[in-house]
């Protein structure tokens, strides 16, 4: 979900702040040294905290905890979730983990019959909590899961500032800056989550009050299919049991204007490129996103020039694409990113065919969307790349590192 005004993206419910671009030739930069983080790889086995053993999990774990993650499907794997506690005694909530912004929205029980679908936070039942008359409004440039914006004002969040203790895999820290929302226009309906917490690269709110204590501002995500399942999110470590093989680390762009952006000199579809995809930009990775964005239509029509003659655009839904249903699930359609690893050495992050079919159309059910979309100033790679990967995501290092999921094999 873009916010009108600072570029913010959004797909599900409050997906994404996505900041500015810049596209940057990968040659023409200095390469980082490898940086090892200051945390090994840990094997963990817990899906939860159990309550009042925080301490005892710290030793065992190596200050690592698991979140577990619940897959919001609707024929496709769209996003995760999971919960968090916030407030005095606290309160669960389930919010979308989101590389993509930086602050912490939850529902509020202010915002009554708009929100009657996802659960919410009562302000008046926690001791800690310390709100505002500060109110603002949030607009949105994409919709619920891979559907597109019908109108700027059909994605609006209504907001007010306050302060609380927020927990996350047992891991507290008091005086979180927050927003509960207190109205939403109705095409939140369907999000069954009642927020978002914010994982962008930045030592912020939740991650601050980490690093305060002692703790890395790490975490790794196992975004496995609904088909899967068991999705875990590790804050303040690694869990090796996710993934095979080595991780292979990459430096956040030297370009970034906040988000997790790192540089591409190429991308190639079934082992092909032309010119039009054959160049540096810089992707977004947003794990509140399902799908992959490109910043012109030139570009995604000359991907799909590659795959199928077929596939045209569904002008319903402006930046989408379509085909038949009946014949998308026969298409060759395997996409590679290319980057660089901190020591130079370029290597493939792939997305299979089998993720190329994101279903019908509602309007159009013998119609299957295609996984590329375009949407002006938007490069962004989502949850279809993110699922086939265990990933982690140094804030201390400004760097991340990819592995195959185990999910994936």
């Amino acid at each position: 979900m873009e916010l009108e005004g600072t570029r913010h993206l959004r797909v599900n419910m409050f997906t994404s702040a996505i900041l500015t671009l810049s596209l940057v030739a990968v040659s023409a930069r200095a390469v980082p040294q490898p940086v090892t983080p200051d945390v090994q790889p840990i094997s963990l086995s817990a899906r939860k905290v159990p309550k009042g053993h925080v301490s005892s999990l710290r030793k065992r774990a190596g200050v690592s905890a698991n979140v577990a993650l619940d897959d919001y499907f609707n024929g496709t794997d769209l996003q995760w979730y999971g919960d968090i506690q916030v407030g005095t005694p606290p309160q669960n909530i389930s919010v979308i983990f989101d590389t993509g912004s930086f602050t912490l929205e939850v529902t509020g029980t202010e915002c009554g019959e708009p929100c009657a679908n996802q659960p919410k936070f009562d302000t008046s039942q926690s001791s800690t909590y310390v709100g505002s008359d500060d109110v603002t409004t949030l607009s949105f440039s994409t919709g619920i899961g891979v559907d597109t914006l019908q109108s700027e004002d059909e994605y609006v969040l209504w907001l007010r500032a306050g302060h609380d203790t927020v927990s996350v895999g047992g891991f507290s820290t008091p005086d979180v800056a927050l927003n509960t929302i207190i109205n939403q226009t109705e095409a939140f309906d369907a999000d069954p989550m009642g927020g978002i917490q914010g994982m962008g690269p930045a030592a912020i709110g939740f991650w601050k009050g980490l690093q305060d204590q002692g703790i890395n501002a790490l975490f790794g995500l196992y975004l496995s299919p609904k088909s899967v399942g068991n999705a875990e999110l590790t804050i303040g470590g690694i869990d090796s049991s996710k993934y095979t093989g080595d991780l292979t680390y990459v430096p956040i762009s030297p370009t970034s204007d906040g988000s997790w952006e790192l540089d591409s000199p190429a991308v190639y579809v079934n082992g092909q490129t032309v010119s039009a995809i054959n160049t540096e930009r810089t992707f977004i990775f947003d794990s509140g996103t399902p799908n992959v964005y490109f910043d012109d239509a030139d570009v995604v029509e000359a991907i799909y020039a590659l795959i199928s003659p077929d596939i045209k655009p569904y002008d319903t839904e402006p930046g989408t694409y379509g085909i038949a249903c009946d014949k998308i699930d026969q298409l060759p359609a395997q996409i590679d990113f290319t980057f660089m690893d901190t020591s130079g050495t370029p290597f493939n992050l792939t997305i299979p065919s089998s993720e190329f079919n994101v279903g019908p159309f509602e309007a159009e059910p013998t119609l299957c969307q295609t996984m590329i979309n375009a949407l002006d100033g938007l490069d962004l790679i989502g949850g279809s790349l993110l699922k086939q990967y265990y990933s982690v995501w140094d804030i201390s290092n400004q760097q991340m590192a990819f592995a195959k999921s185990t999910s994936a094999e």
